[in-house]
């Protein structure tokens, strides 16, 4: 690491002088304290990556340099030098966070090799730090593209909640960003370190719902082969995120409601309980209030998650948005698939902004991406998107009125709900998921009027 800011403490004038001399050789910038008052001003008047104090000096010695400098600046390599070395300092400047411990006389070889490695290590040190801002910046609001006032009302929303504790619910339909709404609250959070586990509440079959969240034991139940942890244990000292709560049976959400309470889960076939650290982020597509009122949520739970409630407004109410999301999906995609895409025609642009998006902004960006890759050119044109969104959106093929002789309501209804299912898993490439999201159902609900439609088409 060259030219590094180099603090030396030493209240013996020579030793100062002769580290300086080989400090400055080596082309780092280099300011000298005698003594540990002299330090304690520096500290607090500028920031160093490396810190060079004796041990045994008048009035303030060098352990505490040493915590003053981890108190001001946590990020600084300290190396400690004394004459009278013992095990005991030895051990407790180590544990104070001194990166090493070098004994006088040395040899001129020897520190300036423990010098290199200290300042190599402090290098390492900020490129970890700065890989962690670019993670921040990726998965947090980085992610997020809106100018909308009722974005901008989200976002300052996430900003006073992610230094709490409290439970959030995130609501809004199928492909507006909740799970990013999660990430970003969990990454502007000191729980940013901790783990961000997310599942699909939907997709967990009930029968295995509690194992899940909460682990269980080997031989708890058949087919338990193995002690398994579960979701909250993973997520431990971080953030856990549930979407789709509403599809939580109702003797999972007992539980639930009693890990949020206590801070303790046991798993399947346990008998003691087990403390968890976690941030709880819950999401639903559906209308929480109605599901409360249904009876599929609980009313209990529903307030211990409803602390701090974000609503996500679908694209359609929000089209300011969408100029500044179609520019940053191009440039996102065009990257990943190795093209140079400018921009997008202005004729290209006023269909993406009629559009509806049923979808949101996850239909948005697999549109642009289908664009990207079956069009060419520096620009974005109108003939590269889908044809549905370049002819005007017809609705499902249904009687505006009653025929004279009267109509199957079953069979109508049953053919509109065939006729979504199939555009569905089009728009989707078939992924039954995506699908479900799309038409705003659970993933369960889904695969059962799939099979449903399958076995009335019988064998082709």
């Amino acid at each position: 690491m060259a030219d590094a800011r180099v603090l030396v403490v030493d209240d013996e004038r020579s030793m100062r002088e002769l580290l300086a001399i080989m400090l400055r050789q080596a082309g780092h910038q280099v300011t000298l304290a005698d003594g540990g008052e002299q330090a304690l001003e520096a500290l607090r008047g500028g920031s160093f990556d490396l810190v060079i104090t004796d041990l045994r000096m008048r009035r303030v010695d060098g352990l505490a340099v040493l915590r003053a400098t981890k108190e001001l600046s946590p990020h600084t390599v300290v190396l400690v030098v004394t004459a009278f070395a013992s095990t005991e300092t030895a051990v407790e400047a180590m544990k104070l966070g001194a990166y090493d411990y070098v004994t006088k006389p040395f040899k001129t070889d020897e520190i300036k090799l423990t010098i290199a490695n200290a300042l190599e290590r402090k290098r390492l040190q900020d490129e970890n730090v700065a890989l962690k801002r670019q993670l921040r910046r990726e998965r947090g609001f980085a992610n997020f593209i809106g100018k909308s006032p009722r974005m901008v009302e989200v976002f300052e929303t996430i900003r006073k909640t992610a230094d709490s504790l409290s439970t959030v619910l995130v609501t809004g339909e199928s492909g507006t960003g909740k799970e990013l709404v999660a990430q970003a609250i969990h990454q502007e959070s000191p729980r940013r370190t901790g783990p961000f586990v997310s599942v699909n509440c939907g997709a967990i079959p009930e029968t295995l719902m509690e194992s899940e969240l909460f682990g269980h034991l080997k031989g708890a139940f058949t087919g338990a082969v193995a002690t398994t942890t579960g979701l909250f244990s993973a997520a431990d000292g971080g953030s856990l995120f549930l979407d789709e709560i509403t599809e939580v049976p109702q003797s999972v959400q007992v539980k639930l409601l009693r890990a949020i309470q206590e801070r303790e889960i046991r798993r399947v076939g346990d008998t003691r309980d087990t403390r968890v650290d976690v941030r709880l982020i819950a999401a639903s597509n559906r209308d929480v209030a109605k599901a409360v009122a249904e009876g599929s949520l609980r009313e209990d739970l529903f307030y211990r998650l409803n602390v701090i409630p974000i609503h996500l407004p679908p694209l359609r109410e929000r089209r300011e948005d969408i100029p500044p999301l179609v520019a940053h999906f191009i440039q996102k995609i065009s990257a990943e698939l190795g093209k140079s895409v400018r921009g997008v025609t202005p004729e290209a642009l006023a269909i993406l902004e009629q559009h509806r998006w049923p979808g949101n902004i996850r239909e948005l960006e697999n549109v642009i991406e289908r664009a990207l890759v079956l069009g060419s050119g520096e620009m974005l044109e109108a003939g590269a998107l889908p044809p549905d969104l370049q002819r005007p959106h017809d609705g499902p093929d249904v009687p505006l009125e009653i025929p004279p002789d009267g109509l199957d309501l079953e069979t109508t209804l049953d053919r509109i709900e065939h006729r979504y299912i199939q555009m569905a898993l089009t728009r989707t490439g078939g992924v039954q998921t995506r699908a479900a999201e799309l038409l705003r159902v659970s993933f369960r609900q889904f695969r059962y009027k799939l099979q449903k439609h399958i076995a009335r088409a019988g064998p082709r």
